[in-house]
């Protein structure tokens, strides 16, 4: 298998008001490009900031595309039952258009229950929701009537090539390898009640199998695993800032009804898949995911550790100078090469 592409996942969570939110996320992007990242990726989450500030991630991805020039620009995800599915397929395309055909189109059926009924949705409803809108922007893509004798316009090119599916489950990623979609895997995900040390490949690795097996012939496998990284010039560093994130993430998975087990940093560390430290100590951690051996890209973020700006800045700098390399991780053909001229 050739070595995984590196992506970059921000969830706009600085503390920080909103447009200074999209400025900073923007200057991360901007800054992944410049350092061989492949693709960024930004989650849409509707009216809690604390969950991640960006409702719309298309009207987001068309600012930074006009910021850009090669990264490629991806939804992870959008929560296709509470849209539009005729909405989201427009808007996604005169997204791809401003972009040069960089967006990549991520799909999931959403985790946060409160957030339905806005949208005049049963969150009961949700699997039968997402398949059936899912089927509406497929047509739509596809250049199918999808109405009235009504297709899409502008027509979507190759972006029906460019879908991607999240999953928590074994069916879902059947149904991303059935379509032969993308398949995206979080960061961290519950643990069964009488397993709770279980490492996350012993879910994942099921996900990935299913999805393989329903892949049809000759398609091409597109394996996204999403990871919490954060890359410090020492560990002391790292962990100040993880025992704020990650107590704050431990106590939110809590109250949605998660079990988390264990109190102490290292504990927590474990229970949310946190990689961190100095860029040997994350190297070596990633090294012992075998999720990421299966995975076309490793897609990074700093949540749940939730570092300031300067110091997410600098997360992505160590990683594409000394974290890929060392895995043997594929960076772009960008301007990375003359960054590592100019600081030698």
């Amino acid at each position: 298998m050739t070595a995984p592409t590196i992506g970059f996942f921000t969830r706009l969570l600085d503390d920080a008001a909103p447009a200074e939110r999209y400025a900073l996320a923007t200057e991360q992007i901007v800054h992944a490009e410049r350092h061989g990242i492949g693709r960024a990726w930004v989650a849409q989450h509707h009216f809690r900031a604390a969950e991640g500030g960006l409702p719309s991630p298309l009207v987001f991805l068309a600012h930074v595309a006009a910021q850009t020039t090669s990264i490629r620009l991806g939804t992870g995800v959008i929560t296709l039952p509470l849209e539009d599915p005729v909405r989201v397929s427009e808007d996604a395309v005169v997204a791809d258009l401003l972009s040069g055909g960089r967006l990549d189109l991520g799909l999931g059926s959403g985790g946060t229950p409160s957030s339905f009924a806005p949208f005049g949705e049963d969150v009961r409803a949700k699997a039968v929701t997402y398949d059936r809108k899912l089927g509406v922007l497929l047509d739509a893509l596809g250049g199918r009537d999808i109405g009235e004798d009504n297709t899409l316009y502008p027509d979507a090119g190759t972006l029906g090539d460019r879908i991607w599916q999240a999953t928590f489950s074994v069916p879902g990623g059947h149904r991303a390898g059935v379509h032969g979609h993308g398949l995206l895997l979080s960061r961290t995900q519950p643990r069964p009640v009488g397993d709770l040390h279980a490492p996350l490949s012993a879910l994942q690795d099921p996900i990935i199998d299913a999805y393989l097996e329903a892949l049809p012939a000759g398609v091409a496998p597109r394996i996204t695993a999403s990871r919490t990284v954060f890359v410090a010039d020492d560990r002391a560093e790292a962990l100040r800032f993880a025992e704020v994130g990650l107590r704050r993430a431990a106590e939110g998975f809590r109250r949605q009804g998660q079990t988390i087990p264990g109190d102490d940093l290292d504990e927590l560390i474990a229970a949310l898949d946190t990689h961190l430290g100095t860029p040997d100590e994350v190297a070596e951690s990633l090294a012992a995911d075998a999720t990421l051996a299966r995975a076309t890209e490793v897609a990074f973020q700093v949540h749940s550790v939730d570092a300031p700006h300067a110091h997410v800045l600098r997360s992505i700098e160590l990683f594409a100078e000394q974290v890929a390399p060392a895995l043997g991780y594929a960076l772009t053909d960008t301007s990375f090469t003359d960054i590592i001229k100019e600081k030698a």
